[in-house]
């Protein structure tokens, strides 16, 4: 029997019952465009925070405060000392060659209301104005508040796009009064739209003289990070040295101290959000596969009772002369058919999708899934298709004219 009778054969086959195969057609249409949208979506999720990260510019690094610490148990060790508001006073102050800015924040969550609505569990930060210059912040509308503001704790704030038209919905939050539980604010400032870099919004987010946001809400202790920007990219190594040089000494971190901080540049958040990224495309990509072979079965289960039901085609067949190969590869021709062109249409459907957002992040397509997925979906058919495929081709003749 010739390939191109075989391949006729497959396609009156999947034809014969159109209700069937478009049933599991669709099977595996949802699991190849399960894969490809999922894996897209962790694709994008990952660019996103990346070029927010790189946004940030390659001249920047960040202190945080880590946990533990000390050597010596004593009074002084530096389990006991924290990166304050002062510390990074003294910090900006100290005359280091290679540092532009220190920016110290501190942060917390907070209903904040207007006359007529409120958001709970809004970002409050505290900070300078410096902020605004080191940040991927910037402001669109209205202007920051300034070192003065800073200095006699005034109560202004520069608040996010989102959390604007939260607010005030209906007019310009420039110029009004929010309450930030229960402490009145003036907004000087709309910040500029920031892109999504995970499940939080940055668009939904109050900035504020950080002596404000301490004294009325989180006390003076430490700080939540220092983001220092060196003189250039080229100085971020020796601004480092510098940094953690003078913080030792500002924090009484000696020797055999494990010093209470931990210093992160660009680079090294980069690497951690791919390696993040990458776990993160996998798992998305495994659940996604999972669909896929639950489509696969779905071809084995119609394959076996497309066999059961041609039981008496396949007992003529074979009378006439039609060899095992023929019978064999008939059937596999009809698995591989309905994987191929459920792959297809899954695929269409994956591109078409990856144009609209899903919860936020914009898919990207990765280049080689759509093949990938494709690839797999005919081989999960041609493997399903084994079993029911060499079931009709065992078949004897007599058996098969007898069951009729």
């Amino acid at each position: 029997m010739k390939l191109g009778d075989i391949l006729l054969s497959a396609l009156r086959g999947v034809t014969a019952n159109k209700l069937r195969s478009i049933l599991t057609l669709l099977g595996v249409l949802i699991g190849v465009a399960s894969v490809i949208l999922l894996l897209a979506v962790g694709n994008g999720s990952a660019q996103t925070i990346k070029a927010s990260i790189a946004a940030l510019g390659t001249d920047t690094v960040t202190v945080r405060a880590s946990s533990g610490g000390g050597g010596a148990a004593t009074a002084t060790s530096s389990s006991t000392k924290e990166i304050t508001y002062d510390v990074s006073t003294q910090l900006a102050d100290s005359g280091l060659g290679h540092v532009k800015a220190v920016v110290p924040q501190v942060s917390t969550s907070l209903t904040v209301s207007s006359t007529t609505t409120s958001a709970d569990s809004t970002s409050v930060i505290g900070t300078t104005p410096n902020y605004f210059g080191v940040s991927t912040a910037k402001v669109a509308t209205g202007s920051a508040f300034t070192e003065a503001d800073v200095t006699s704790s005034a109560k202004v704030a520069v608040i996010g796009q989102t959390l604007a038209t939260t607010l005030f919905p209906t007019g310009s939050a420039l110029g009004q009064s929010v309450s930030i539980d229960g402490t009145p604010f003036t907004i000087v400032g709309i910040m500029a739209t920031q892109s999504s870099t995970g499940f939080t919004d940055p668009n939904s987010v109050i900035i504020a003289p950080i002596t404000r946001v301490q004294r009325s809400f989180t006390g003076y202790g430490a700080v939540s990070t220092l983001l220092v920007q060196a003189t250039d990219s080229d100085s971020v190594d020796a601004a480092t040295g510098e940094i953690t040089v003078m913080l030792d000494q500002l924090l009484g971190v000696g020797a055999d101290d494990t010093a209470p901080y931990t210093i992160t540049d660009q680079s090294t958040l980069l690497e951690t959000q791919e390696a993040s990224a990458d776990s993160f495309t996998v798992l998305l990509g495994v659940v996604a596969a999972i669909s896929l072979l639950v489509g696969g079965i779905g071809v084995t289960n119609v394959m076996l009772v497309s066999v059961t039901e041609r039981t008496r085609e396949i007992g003529i067949r074979k009378a006439l002369g039609a060899t095992r190969g023929a019978i064999l590869g008939q059937f596999l021709a009809e698995a591989a058919t309905l994987t191929l062109v459920g792959g297809i249409l899954g695929v269409i459907v994956a591109l078409i999708g990856s144009n609209y957002e899903i919860y936020g992040t914009q898919p990207v397509v990765l280049g080689y899934s759509v093949p990938l997925a494709l690839g797999v979906s005919v081989a999960i058919g041609v493997f399903f298709g084994v079993y029911p495929a060499g079931r009709a081709a065992a078949m004897r003749p007599i058996q098969a004219l007898r069951a009729i």
